[in-house]
């Protein structure tokens, strides 16, 4: 099968992935269902790592495999390559996004622990003494309500990420087996030698 016929099946999968990261990550910012304040939302969620690189950008690239799967056999080697690059750049993107999810996870949510002011309550816990292995901690975070709970998306944002880049790095391979050893047969197709 050619890297553009097998990008076609890469974009629909990674749109639909897109499409749950962003609202995924969109739902971070209203914790519990609440507004909060711009000064009350964890740094890490300014990075936008759901909604600019596994969302929107993994989008775009989504979107233009399908635009390149429509093309139908592989008939030039050069053209191969196109979906390659792209899976390429949504391979680094989603692998931004897992290091910034895990980072969100290991430190832990932005919240009031009974002071008044927000802080990272958990932030500077080793493995061992880590929020996420130990539920007994997690009442040291009183305001936003199940604060915690709503961090827990980003183990979703997490899986969507290691996904869209297991899916990328299926289509860089799969490109470049076509293009160093693939033929295309077909009825009625060109060779891929370019001639």
């Amino acid at each position: 099968m050619c890297s553009e016929m097998g990008s076609s099946g890469t974009g629909m999968q990674l749109l639909a992935l897109a499409i749950m990261t962003i609202i995924a990550n969109l739902l971070l910012y209203f914790s519990n269902g609440q507004v909060l304040e711009p000064a009350q939302i964890t740094d890490l969620f300014w990075f936008f790592h759901g909604l600019l690189e596994a969302g929107l950008l993994v989008m775009v690239r989504a979107l233009m495999l399908l635009r390149e799967g429509r093309g139908g056999c592989c008939a030039h080697r050069c053209k191969m390559l196109f979906p390659v690059l792209l899976a390429m750049q949504g391979t680094m993107e989603a692998v931004y996004h897992v290091a910034i999810s895990l980072l969100g996870l290991f430190c832990g949510p932005f919240c009031d622990a009974g002071s008044g002011t927000y802080t990272y309550p958990f932030r500077h816990n080793t493995m061992e003494d880590n929020y996420l292995f130990n539920q007994l901690t997690w009442a040291t975070c009183q305001e936003p309500e199940h604060i915690i709970l709503w961090n827990d998306l980003l183990s979703i944002l997490l899986g969507i990420g290691v996904l869209e880049a297991m899916l990328c790095l299926l289509q860089v391979a799969s490109g470049l087996c076509n293009i160093f050893c693939g033929t295309c047969v077909g009825k009625g197709q060109v060779d891929i030698t370019g001639s």
